[in-house]
């Protein structure tokens, strides 16, 4: 008799399985929702001055919410924009296209360093129209590294994010060599303004008082209000912008590192309930960290609604293979909609699909020691027959008849060779060696093969 309970528990997880589809087939839904309401917000009347923070990592979160707060500063024609800069840097490739976006400004900018511009970010500040440093703050050491922190010495690399920081000083009339002294550390310098001289090996990084001297800082500023008032704008109404909580979490979720992390439980999660299905936990983990990599790439704006659709077509196909004769066709279809759909919702298509190579080979590990843990409940039970004929379970095993040899009886019928006979009050079906014996003959049981009994008559 089934268990009433346990059916009760079985649809309340096809339930929760069916809202968190549900979720994630939502996600861009959601983002273009907040980016409506985002865009219906009514902008401050011209004039004012915007004071943005650039106080995380240069990523595409970053570039996401500069993106919409600059956008929304040129369309209330804003007098100033501040952007406060305190970053260690980050990616080369965000720090190209929102040094793009700050250049390209309709409204005058000012970089003001607050607390370093190192790496990417002094490549930020040297796109705006001014730069105003705090006291005790820094500015360079823009050289490229790795994600581990390692200096990348590929000339191919140097040359061209030297460039690019050159470039970058050129706008506003800076020493160019100075740029390239804070990425390439086989170049030298001399700044005869402050009376040193930097060799190979060393980069070059530069304090308020120092970048002033050499024209890489037009002034020392304690406060964004100070800045205000150097450029004349005191009696400006300031507003003061700061990222969404969807585009902190966006910012968050769309690192290299947790976007990862999240492909990883994802991918792991999925797979262990297609093969080991029952628990739950398990898909519904997965549901959601796809769920979350999802809405950070949709928030930040790369992940569209062709993304999620060609995503959820390939889980989909990829669960049909499991149970229709397809040839491997839906899975190599499955597979293929799910890496082309976490590929189109990502930044950067490269590392997505590094990202996606590495979240594979982990998430492949996971699900091994999961199913072998697990291995009889696993799917692959269900064609194997498992089944035992067990005394337990009614099944009586066939009784031995070694018994019978050596003992005598009469037949109850004529042997042609097979036939009856009595042993000790119990009839048995028996069988000679060929010969043919008469009703009523005594017989005598010579060996046993399982139920066939050979006898001869005596």
């Amino acid at each position: 008799m089934k268990d009433p309970n346990r059916k009760r528990v079985s649809g309340w997880i096809k339930i929760v399985r069916l809202a968190l589809l549900l979720m994630l087939i939502g996600i861009p839904v959601l983002g273009a929702v907040t980016e409506s309401a985002r865009a219906a917000e009514t902008p401050p009347t011209g004039g004012h001055v915007y004071v943005i923070p650039v106080k995380q990592t240069v990523e595409s979160g970053l570039l996401s919410f500069l993106e919409r707060v600059m956008k929304e500063a040129e369309e209330a024609k804003a007098s100033l924009i501040v952007l406060d800069i305190d970053t260690p840097g980050g990616r080369l490739k965000s720090a190209e296209d929102i040094g793009k976006l700050i250049r390209e400004s309709t409204v005058p900018t000012v970089a003001f360093v607050s607390g370093k511009a190192a790496s990417a970010g002094a490549y930020l500040a040297l796109n705006a129209n001014d730069i105003a440093m705090a006291p005790g703050t820094t500015i360079g050491a823009a050289m490229i590294v790795d994600e581990e922190g390692n200096a990348v010495e590929n000339p191919k690399y140097v040359s061209f994010w030297s460039a690019e920081m050159e470039s970058a000083a050129g706008l506003n009339g800076r020493n160019p060599a100075i740029a390239i002294k804070m990425v390439d550390p086989n170049a030298e310098i001399e700044l005869k303004e402050i009376g040193e001289k930097i060799g190979k090996g060393q980069i070059l990084s530069l304090s308020a008082d120092k970048a002033l001297k050499v024209g890489y800082a037009d002034t020392v500023a304690k406060s964004v209000t100070e800045v205000i008032a150097w450029k004349g704008l005191s009696e400006r109404t300031v507003v003061e912008l700061k990222p969404s909580l969807a585009e902190r979490v966006s910012e968050f979720v769309t690192s290299p590192g947790i976007a990862t992390l999240l492909l990883i439980i994802g991918i792991a999660g999925i797979v262990i309930e297609l093969l080991v299905p029952g628990f739950g936990a398990p898909g519904i983990t997965g549901l959601i960290a796809f769920g979350l990599y999802f809405f950070g790439q949709s928030i930040a704006g790369f992940a569209g609604m062709e993304a999620i659709v060609l995503f959820i077509i390939g889980i989909i196909l990829l669960v049909l293979e499991m149970f229709v004769p397809s040839f491997g066709i839906l899975g190599i279809l499955g597979t293929a909609g799910v890496i082309t759909g976490i590929t189109m919702g990502a930044y950067d298509t490269g590392n997505a699909l590094r990202s996606l190579g590495i979240a594979s080979l982990v998430a492949l590990a996971v699900v091994i020691i999961f199913a072998y843990i697990f291995r009889k409940k696993g799917i692959w039970n269900r064609f194997i027959l498992s089944e035992q004929l067990t005394a337990e379970k009614g099944y009586v095993p066939q009784v031995s008849r070694d018994k019978w040899v050596g003992q005598e009886g009469q037949t109850l019928s004529m042997l042609r060779p097979s036939g009856l006979a009595e042993f000790d009050g119990q009839r048995l079906d028996v069988i000679t060696s060929g010969e043919f014996v008469e009703k009523g003959k005594s017989v005598q049981v010579i060996s046993v093969d399982g139920t066939r009994i050979l006898v001869k008559e005596i």
